[in-house]
């Protein structure tokens, strides 16, 4: 009874934190809002009268002519907040095709529009889209056609009728609304579920796993787990459901199924998620199904590694909601930012570029929709052993002159799965088939160019982090050189970051190391106006950074040195904080580098040594004898792996010299097969 009137008490402060952060929008955006829905669908209505008229049906049919305007998603919810995007269906009549009427007809009138901007036709999408702009709003505008020569105006697409004689597209078109009227039937009290959903829609921006499209959770996956826990919770104010909402999903045994109601097997023959009949259905991680007919998994975007974050961020949430309960915490506790580039020893850089803005937003798009599949590459190439936790958040360089962004992967070894004493993970080759598969993009256009680069902890680039942070810079003596990742920088949480623009300051190539010449691989490919395939190379970059380079067309190009960065201000070249996959160990030394060519396929082979250690380094005084202090840098090496076999010989040479333990690189091949060395990289 206490515990409960605690939570009643912390339901004002609940609500008022959301004001607070600016999840609601004012009445005049809400307005505005309605006007442009109004307008839209007088569009939509005019578009459909044309059509019926061109195609000869008498003028009481062109007068009875009409397409009805439905929305769903966040809006449909009423959880929308300010500058959120409009999900909206067109549901027109049977003879209004999507192929044409819709992507040719309807683009048009709509790209004459001076009030359209940012028109972007999806048609190949799983669900057909079209995007824009309409007066500065975003929308996203489907369309299905169903089985009736005149649309009513009150037609109620949650009616099974509405099914009959349709395409598996136009059904997926239609469920988004479907879904969202069913949700709204089931929760128990409506008011109450908004306010939990916006607060965990904005703790899952804050802790960065709300976004569906790199295999977290989107809009309408957190709405039916809220709406779950809405129905375990009858009478709870939203204070308690958020706190009961942790409680319930930190306990919950993947993949058991999320349901709102039982599943519903109508006549009509489309496929509903079955996992006794379905092999595919057996695979998913997360299932969390719709509650209208057919019903499917919302969540089979949901990977291992994702999951695994998300298990790992609601434990989060269980244990500060615990503490406000005991009166240990505050709400603004629940909501501090995820301190990504804190949380992994070894990230993936990936960099997308383009000549302007227009030709990044499209080649982004194309680029993002595909982040997903890297990370399900990696785990199956590793046999889940390496774990790929990418955040949904872009950077922007603001030294480059030409349009960029870039995603950020963490990278770790899983936990409780036993790895051989100095295993190395190789993914060139698994890179290698993410890029080719990048590369198909049918629009692409000279200028589109992406980079994937391996980078450590203590290399991520300054502009991730907030303005006006300064990260520290250890002195590379004995004292600091395993401690390093400790006094790593700060948050680059996407509420700190803003997002700058491109100015016209050359590419910061700051030498974080001794630099090392070398020579270039393969010869210059020109761009072309069209994908091809081609050959892999290394850039002769200088500051001893090599980097994975990609165009459209699949070759890389051999950039100049740093004597001609005039040339190269719109390539993709290195940043000084940036290594390539197949790079060593920040402060190593190539010496050697072998390229065998053969076909289109470049494989290089590179050979390291320790780096020479600093005779200029000042002397340390240590408390401890010698063998205690070489026992701590091995085990700093490998993990919690006990001290024996090889790792005494590494102890040995420890003994001898502490300036020359050899510490190996996360080391990046071509076939996913784990390399021998030492994984002090995957180091947690």
């Amino acid at each position: 009874m206490i515990l409960l009137l605690r939570l009643f008490c912390l339901l004002p402060y609940n609500c008022q934190f959301l004001v607070e952060a600016g999840l609601y929008e004012s009445a005049d955006e809400s307005a505005r809002r309605e006007e442009v829905l109004g307008e839209l669908d007088k569009i939509v209505k005019d578009w459909v009268k044309q059509l019926t008229s061109q195609r000869g049906y008498t003028d009481q049919m062109v007068e009875e002519a009409n397409a009805v305007l439905f929305t769903f998603g966040s809006y449909r919810l009423g959880v929308h907040g300010p500058g959120a995007d409009i999900d909206t269906l067109c549901v027109g009549p049977s003879y209004v095709n999507r192929e044409e009427d819709f992507f040719i007809v309807l683009h048009d009138i709509l790209a004459q529009n001076e009030e359209v901007t940012q028109l972007q036709p999806v048609p190949d999408a799983h669900v057909p889209v079209m995007k824009f702009k309409f007066h500065g709003i975003s929308i996203d505008l489907l369309y299905a056609s169903v089985s009736l020569l005149v649309v009513p105006s009150d037609l109620d697409i949650s009616q099974e009728a509405v099914l009959y004689d349709i395409d598996e597209a136009t059904v997926r078109s239609l469920t988004g609304c479907r879904v969202a009227d069913q949700i709204l039937r089931l929760v128990p009290n409506i008011e109450s579920f908004r306010t939990t959903l916006r607060c965990l829609k904005h703790w899952a921006r804050r802790r960065g796993v709300y976004s569906n499209v790199t295999g977290f959770l989107g809009g309408v996956n957190w709405a039916l787990l809220v709406a779950r826990v809405c129905q375990l919770y009858p009478n709870a104010v939203p204070s308690m459901l958020v706190s009961r909402f942790f409680r319930v999903f930190t306990q919950w045994r993947w993949p058991t199924p999320v349901m709102l109601c039982a599943i519903e097997e109508e006549e009509l023959g489309f496929p509903v998620w079955d996992p006794r009949k379905n092999p595919r259905d057996r695979t998913h991680h997360m299932p969390i199904i719709t509650p209208a007919y057919p019903c499917m998994n919302s969540s089979y975007n949901v990977s291992t590694s994702t999951l695994r974050v998300m298990i790992e961020q609601f434990q989060f949430g269980n244990k500060i909601c615990q503490e406000i309960e005991m009166n240990k915490a505050s709400w603004s506790a629940l909501f501090e930012p995820f301190n990504f580039f804190e949380a992994y020893k070894n990230y993936l850089q990936v960099d997308i570029i383009a000549e302007d803005d227009e030709d990044l937003r499209l080649w982004k798009g194309w680029v993002e929709s595909r982040l997903r599949q890297l990370t399900l590459k990696i785990e199956r190439d590793t046999y889940g052993k390496l774990q790929c936790h990418p955040y949904p958040y872009e950077y922007a360089d603001p030294s480059r002159q030409c349009a960029h962004c870039a995603f950020f992967m963490g990278l770790s070894r899983k936990e409780g799965v036993k790895i051989q004493e100095g295993q190395q993970f190789d993914i060139r080759g698994t890179v290698d088939e993410f890029r080719h598969e990048i590369n198909m993009y049918m629009f692409w256009k000279p200028g589109m160019e992406l980079a994937v680069s391996h980078v450590r902890r203590k290399e991520i680039p300054a502009y991730v982090f907030p303005e006006g942070y300064k990260r520290p810079r250890p002195q590379r003596h004995l004292n600091h050189q395993h401690h390093s990742d400790k006094n790593d920088p700060g948050n680059g949480s996407p509420d700190s970051q803003l997002k700058r623009k491109h100015d016209s300051t050359g590419i910061d190539d700051t030498e974080p190391c001794r630099s090392v010449k070398r020579a270039s691989i393969s010869p210059v490919h020109p761009k072309t106006s069209s994908p091809r395939s081609g050959n892999v190379s290394d850039e002769p970059i200088s500051n001893n950074q090599q980097k994975v380079t990609s165009n459209a067309s699949g070759g890389s190009q051999d950039s100049p040195g740093s004597g001609n960065q005039d040339q190269t201000k719109c390539s993709s070249s290195s940043h000084a904080s940036e290594k390539s996959l197949d790079s060593v160990a920040s402060g190593s030394k190539c010496v050697k580098i072998e390229a065998v060519c053969s076909g289109d396929v470049t494989s290089k082979h590179v050979d390291c040594i320790s780096p020479v250690k600093d005779s200029t380094a000042p002397t340390v005084a240590v408390s401890t004898t010698l063998k205690r202090v070489a026992e701590k840098v091995v085990l700093e090496l490998v993990g919690s792996e006990s001290i024996g076999g090889n790792n005494a010989e590494l102890l040995q040479i420890a003994e001898t010299d502490m300036g020359n333990v050899l510490v190996e690189n996360l080391h990046f091949g071509g076939n996913g097969v784990p390399q021998s060395g030492l994984p002090e990289e995957l180091e947690v």
